[in-house]
């Protein structure tokens, strides 16, 4: 006899989605800042930030979110500071 999975999970629902944030200005560069935000096995949200400057490699943290809800998420996303999103930014480097 063959093991059943005790739960089926939508690979469809764990593909990220993107979600364009304010751009973060650094001295004379530009730095396009998304949030990807995917739900995990267990339905709870998971996201990381992505750093894009143009001419450069995509910079990106782990997934440093993690929330049981879209309202929790987005306040703990809203309570980054710019010098906090700079430090993330710098430390990818």
């Amino acid at each position: 006899m063959t093991a059943q999975p005790y739960r089926f999970s939508d690979p469809l629902a764990q593909e990220p989605v993107l979600h364009e944030l304010p751009p973060l200005n650094l001295a004379d560069r530009r730095i396009t800042l998304q949030l990807s935000v995917r739900r995990d096995d267990y339905g709870d949200l998971r996201a990381r930030l992505l750093f894009l400057e143009p001419g450069h490699s995509t910079r990106e943290t782990a997934e440093i979110f993690c929330a049981a809800t879209e309202t929790e998420l987005w306040q703990a996303v809203r309570r980054l500071n710019e010098h906090h999103l700079r430090a993330l930014f710098l430390s990818l480097a």
